[in-house]
């Protein structure tokens, strides 16, 4: 791994372009080979590009598409001329979009031909110049796409391109959280908080020219941008994207033909794996379901199948990145038990994301790891008895504060200058971190008991009949909202009722009253589930209702529940 004197992406990119330069870069799965000079001479072109409009030090400029080479060249050309990129997660609407691109003031876009649609018709007063990113063509703002006009090949060409000068502090990237409580802030990330958080990464795990990224995740996103992207650039690693949505159908060639050493995963991905691959196979018989309750069974079961799925992946991965929200318990003994190549870590975007991590090998259940080398983490207690407290930060991963929003800056820093995360944590005797929730999510029972939502639900997802599920307070009483697997209770009504034709079938038959029955049918499950939950939880605890949520819960792009707008309970 390359070691800089001067933490900016101009003397990072020199760095890696003298020493890696041939090995191999960005590409998409199925596509053309590229190295780094391939991505070296598109970030000169773009480069050249941006400067003959007139693209200035500290211009904002986003960028909206899904993950591509072409994504990483804009990011990191917009870098080496001391712009300011704003990604935007393709997954916002256009009316979030055109937000954004109003708040940040931005001078020019490189947008993909799939989502110019949700850009074509905003008002940014700002907007001078966008540009398609995949072909490298103008488009005249608020036009079809089919008006692109192509850009003279002495514009294009790669030749003559210089990198300014970018000092560490100099602004680098402002990315708009999706968060769980609905506002969405502009995050303001230097050179150094980027490139700072990626040396302190390497602790966690070491990175070569030779190892490779299969990515997932959207690059938008600080957890796929830092710990994926700049990871690899700093290490001269390849990296490759799928041209399609990661599918089952998608994802299992990509592995197969990619063999991927890294990969990174939020938590939902791992846990539907479980669900739909793992538990089946141990409840179909007798004896395995018999065998799992025994630790030493459950060991060996999961084992064989966490075989079969590293197998799944490619047989080749060495670091497995699970971050973005709290992974299940049942599923992280899971892949414990298999020994399966899993990091755990925790961080926000307001950190560049780091901040501790758990590497392949060091993960303790339940347990984020040990804060990243270099930041300070202080537990923040109101009680000085109490078990938790807010977790506080303080290093050279944070950000400046949030874009054309000091009253929320101010209110996320503490008056002696640390960073409120907003979780709750604590840290054991060997410097472990251990999350326990969200202070804004967190209920208070009826005697002044801390309530953690999050604690509650994983232990009502460890069954297999249920998909998510979320906690709530609704008049004073604790009340769950769960999402059904009804594939699966199907399977389970015809292994109890085998004279029934399907699940689905038997309540079509019933026509107007079907309905009514498959409602019937869930409200017994969960009033079953209601029983079983309670007595693995404190008197406190105790969920009153379980209702059922027919959709599908709203997530943010790391597919955490967007609570606030399930929030029912009265202010």
């Amino acid at each position: 791994m390359i070691e800089l004197t001067k933490q900016t992406v101009p003397s990072l990119l020199d760095e890696v372009f003298d020493k890696f330069i041939d090995q191999k870069g960005f590409s998409f799965v199925n596509g053309k080979q590229n190295t780094y000079r391939d991505l070296q001479e598109e970030i000169a072109r773009i480069g050249n590009i941006l400067q003959e409009k007139g693209i200035q030090k500290g211009d904002k400029i986003a960028i909206l598409g899904a993950n591509s080479p072409s994504w990483v060249a804009s990011y990191f050309a917009i870098a080496t001329l001391g712009a300011v990129s704003v990604p935007i997660l393709p997954d916002f609407t256009d009316k979030e979009i055109e937000s954004i691109l109003q708040h940040s003031g931005i001078k020019a876009i490189f947008v993909s031909s799939k989502l110019y649609p949700k850009v074509q018709d905003a008002k940014i007063e700002s907007l001078e110049y966008t540009f398609r990113m995949d072909g490298l063509a103008q488009i005249p703002n608020n036009t079809s796409i089919e008006n692109f006009t192509n850009i003279p090949d002495a514009i294009v060409s790669a030749e003559g391109y210089q990198y300014a000068d970018v000092e560490e502090d100099d602004l680098l990237t402002i990315i708009y959280t999706s968060g769980t409580t609905g506002t969405s802030k502009g995050v303001m990330l230097t050179h150094k908080n980027i490139l700072y958080n990626v040396y302190q990464g390497r602790d966690v795990q070491e990175i070569t020219e030779n190892d490779c990224f299969l990515s997932v995740l959207p690059l938008s996103h600080t957890y796929e941008n830092t710990v994926g992207m700049m990871f690899a650039t700093v290490a001269g690693a390849s990296t490759y994207y799928l041209e399609k949505l990661p599918t089952p159908s998608v994802l299992l060639p990509a592995m197969k033909k990619i063999r991927p050493d890294f990969m990174l995963t939020v938590p939902l991905i791992m846990e539907k794996i479980y669900k739909s691959k793992v538990l089946p196979g141990i409840n179909n018989k007798f004896l395995t379901r018999w065998a799992y309750k025994l630790p030493i069974g459950r060991r060996l079961l999961n084992k064989v199948a966490g075989k079969k799925i590293y197998e799944a992946f490619g047989g080749n991965l060495k670091f497995f990145g699970i971050g973005g929200s709290k992974l299940d318990p049942t599923v992280e003994q899971f892949l414990l038990d298999s020994k399966f190549p899993y990091s755990i870590g925790y961080g926000m975007t307001e950190t560049s994301p780091l901040i501790a991590g758990a590497g392949v090998g060091k993960t303790k259940l339940g347990s984020t790891g040990e804060p990243v080398r270099g930041l300070k983490v202080r537990i923040a207690k109101e009680n000085p008895n109490a078990e938790t407290g807010e977790i506080q930060v303080k290093g050279d991963n944070v950000m400046q504060g949030y874009y054309k929003n000091p009253e929320a800056t101010r209110e996320v820093f503490t008056e002696d200058g640390w960073l409120r995360t907003g979780d709750l944590g604590l840290l054991d005797k060997k410097g472990n971190l251990y999350i326990k929730g969200r202070i804004k999510t967190m209920l208070v029972g009826a005697s002044g008991e801390n309530i953690y939502p999050e604690e509650i639900e994983s232990i009502i997802n460890k069954d297999e009949l249920v998909s998510e599920s979320l906690v709530t307070q609704i008049g004073g009483k604790l009340v769950a909202m769960v999402h059904l697997n009804m594939d699966e209770l199907e399977k389970r009504v015809k292994r109890i009722q085998s004279n029934m034709s399907t699940f689905k079938t038997d309540a079509i038959q019933k026509k107007d009253d079907a309905k009514q029955y498959l409602e019937e049918k869930s409200q017994e499950i969960l009033q079953e589930m209601k029983v079983k939950v309670n007595n693995e939880l404190n008197k406190f605890s105790q969920i009153q209702k379980m209702v059922l949520q027919h959709d599908p819960f709203e997530k943010t792009p790391t597919q955490k529940i967007k609570r606030f707008l399930y929030k029912k309970d009265k202010e």
